[in-house]
């Protein structure tokens, strides 16, 4: 098979591409040849990762981590020199914000005690230190988009159980970055009003409730608006971000460019929103708990002296000294935090990739077309079942 993952020639390509495959009845793709023995339908192929029949949950989640352990040097390596690269250009941008400031952040931190420093004196840290957050905003997006669209460039091979190459995976996944970087952008953008307005009930419900302990007499009602207001746009956030989570696996396994692939997304979800929410979420769960677990154990590792470091600027000693000497805290917090957003950003998405591929098995028999990509026998026809005896 070609590598191009346009909707004609490759296997993921399109729905227009794929048509009923004839001798297979319905969406599933197994229909029912008389004069079959047997007491069931015969196994469904498994060249790769998954069974190429619809998916349950046990098939989703050990998909994600059999594709975890055929392709982790590929999906972790491509992780690994992203998220190195974006730390490293964050933290070329600090270096040069402190020879910017330096010295300003010196005058402050040696202010007499009781003595606030002048808006003169704050100005240019504060926007080197903006200027340093939306670099990293950027080189963040661009990494995690990179990261993402590296997931389904694995999937591909995996799936079909053809060995995962580096440069393959490289090539599929930096290619499709643009169209995965607007999906993430476009969706973000669209679900912006509900989570804005969510986040305003949220907060005219808290501090609706702090006005109530001190006696607030409008406190109560000004409390229901905004809990009426979070009802009203948290579910239309949630909504939308299940209806557009197959876009950027779509971006990259039919070549589609951002608005064609949240569009294509809205059309796979139709039907299967529940399901691909609950796996989802579960997914992101599991992900968080991780993610947790490491963040906990660099805290934990980080209370011994190994960790490097004092914790506090003693008196008579300068910043120098004091940033030197948590340098060790500082390494291993970074790679705890790089292992934990390699953690996020791979695994959750790996299972939306699955939940594409389930989905178009589900609703555009995609199964056998997959099966003769990957040389294995197309699924067979359902055998009817042996007569009771009496």
């Amino acid at each position: 098979m070609s590598d191009n993952m346009g909707p004609g020639p490759g296997p993921y390509g399109g729905a227009q591409g794929y048509g009923e495959a004839p001798g297979y009845g319905g969406a599933q793709g197994y229909g029912e040849a008389p004069g079959w023995g047997g007491w069931g339908p015969p196994p469904a192929p498994k060249p790769g990762v998954i069974p190429l029949r619809p998916l349950d949950l046990g098939d989703v989640l050990s998909g994600a981590f059999a594709t975890i352990g055929r392709g982790w040097k590929q999906l972790y390596g491509t992780a690994v020199a992203v998220y190195v690269l974006a730390a490293l250009a964050v933290g070329g941008a600090l270096v040069l914000a402190y020879s910017a400031v330096g010295e300003g952040l010196h005058e402050i931190i040696d202010l007499p005690p009781g003595e606030d420093p002048s808006w003169d004196q704050a100005q240019p840290l504060v926007v080197a230190l903006a200027s340093v957050w939306v670099f990293a905003v950027v080189v963040l997006l661009v990494s995690t988009a990179v990261v993402t669209a590296a997931v389904p460039a694995v999937l591909q091979d995996t799936v079909l159980g053809r060995p995962v190459v580096f440069g393959t995976v490289w090539r599929r996944a930096w290619g499709r970055v643009p169209a995965v970087l607007g999906t993430v952008l476009l969706t973000g953008l669209i679900a912006l009003v509900p989570m804005a307005l969510m986040m305003l009930g949220f907060v005219a419900l808290m501090v609706s409730l702090i006005a109530s302990l001190d006696g607030g007499g409008a406190a109560g009602g000004l409390a229901a608006l905004g809990f009426l207001g979070l009802l009203a746009t948290a579910p239309v956030s949630v909504w939308l971000w299940v209806k557009f989570s197959l876009a950027p696996h779509v971006a990259v396994f039919e070549g589609q460019g951002p608005i064609r692939s949240m569009r294509r997304s809205w059309d796979l979800v139709r039907g299967g929103w529940w399901r691909i929410f609950g796996i989802s979420l579960l997914a992101y769960l599991m992900a968080a708990v991780v993610s947790f677990a490491i963040r906990q154990s660099i805290d934990v590792a980080s209370a011994f002296p190994m960790a490097g470091g004092t914790a506090t600027l003693d008196e008579g000693e300068d910043l120098t000294t004091f940033l030197v000497g948590m340098s060790g805290w500082f390494a291993l917090a970074m790679v705890g935090q790089l292992v934990a957003q390699i953690v996020t950003s791979t695994f959750p998405q790996l299972v939306n990739g699955l939940l594409y591929v389930d989905q178009r098995m589900r609703n555009e028999n995609l199964a056998p077309v997959l099966a003769s990509a990957a040389g294995a026998p197309a699924p067979g026809p359902q055998p009817p079942a042996p007569p009771v005896a009496g």
